[in-house]
């Protein structure tokens, strides 16, 4: 999530039913039936994500355990109470609370544990392949070693796969309002093979987008293409069209993250569209981030319409109050979608992810066979 000024109000959890009357198709554009039980159809639906961040998936039972580790910290231990805790007042409080529980990341092992129960959490959401938003700047500035990080979540992304089945890659973000000094940072840890862990894939550019310009950041985005990284920047969230066409013209941006102000420019949208690039989009993060007023506003319904790719993704899920199989079924009631829409939305993911062709092709083979399996049913 761009972490903007322009949240005002407590997370919470909208769009959790469907409409009266789903609509779709295999295209996600003409009537078909209603699903049966769609939450029940969405629970067991392999998925792949592409826009969740490494520390604001930390869920309360996560939280709790590394508050324990640290009982200085003012973090409560107990998941009921962390509930309340992560229900905001203003941004300054998001912001607090989010420093908060970087904060408890002080150790290799913290850094092991939260990325290892990230991976465990999305294993029980059927997420097959997830590339994890990671801030490395943020631990190396607190003291952690660097090469201890890099070992930390390779470790617990090897345990993972091994264990949950749930494959794991990085994408490493500047956040851009600690401006060029931690680019220059991110851009070293993300291109020096002596540093750079093996499940890196993407590199990033989150935080907020007002008063932080895209162009300055080219160099560093230069950099890591030039070391065979792909660009995923935020951009679009909070400000207007005018920073994705940014994100696109000077950070060579193969995704973008949110890019919800697109709909606002109809050129943008079919640039969009006629070069394939996937839109990251997060329902309720928008709404809770005032990017959107309300859900039955989102623009992912202009984008699907404008023949833009669309994956759907849950940026900071328990700060929020969501998660990925939440977001879908926003994502189906907003698009009136029945299982097979759901299944080509799922899909979407897998295409627009950076897993390689034949770990594409297992994960729309189990999506394609999960879905006859539940309609035959």
């Amino acid at each position: 999530m761009s972490r903007s000024p322009a949240l005002r109000s407590p997370a919470r959890r909208p769009g959790r039913r469907f409409g009266e009357e789903p609509l779709t198709t295999d295209r996600l554009d003409a009537p078909a039936a209603a699903p049966r039980d769609p939450h029940a159809f969405i629970a067991g639906l392999p998925k792949a994500e592409l826009h969740v961040h490494h520390v604001g998936s930390a869920s309360p039972r996560i939280v709790s355990e590394l508050a324990a580790r640290h009982p200085d910290s003012k973090v409560p231990t107990d998941p009921e109470a962390l509930a309340d805790y992560f229900t905001f007042t203003d941004f300054a409080h998001f912001i607090e609370v989010y420093l908060s529980v970087v904060d408890l990341i002080r150790t290799p092992e913290d850094v092991r544990l939260l990325t290892y129960e990230v991976a465990r959490d999305l294993a029980r959401q059927q997420v097959r392949y997830a590339e994890l938003t990671i801030t490395p700047y943020s631990s190396v500035r607190r003291g952690i070693d660097e090469r201890a990080f890099m070992a930390a979540i390779e470790d617990a992304r090897k345990a993972a796969e091994a264990e949950f089945g749930t494959v794991l890659r990085w994408c490493f973000d500047i956040p851009g309002e600690a401006g060029l000094e931690a680019a220059e940072v991110t851009a070293r840890l993300a291109t020096d093979d002596a540093v750079r862990p093996e499940g890196l894939v993407s590199f990033g550019l989150g935080g907020p987008e007002i008063g932080v310009p895209r162009p300055q950041f080219k160099p560093y985005f230069d950099r890591a293409r030039a070391a065979g990284l792909r660009s995923v920047p935020h951009a679009g969230e909070t400000t207007g069209p005018e920073t994705v066409w940014d994100a696109l013209t000077y950070l060579g941006a193969e995704r973008i993250g949110h890019g919800t102000s697109s709909a606002q420019d109809p050129k943008l949208l079919a640039h969009l569209a006629e070069h394939r690039i996937p839109l990251e989009v997060c329902p309720t993060s928008n709404i809770a981030t005032r990017a959107v007023a309300t859900l039955d506003e989102h623009p992912v319904k202009e984008f699907t319409r404008a023949g833009v790719v669309v994956t759907i993704n849950s940026d900071d899920p328990p700060m929020f109050g969501t998660d990925l199989n939440n977001e879908y079924a926003v994502a189906a009631r907003l698009l009136d979608l029945d299982e097979r829409g759901l299944a080509e939305l799922a899909k979407n993911a897998v295409d627009a992810s950076f897993l390689d062709e034949a770990g594409k092709a297992r994960i729309r083979e189990e999506i394609d066979g999960y879905t006859a399996r539940w309609l035959a049913g």
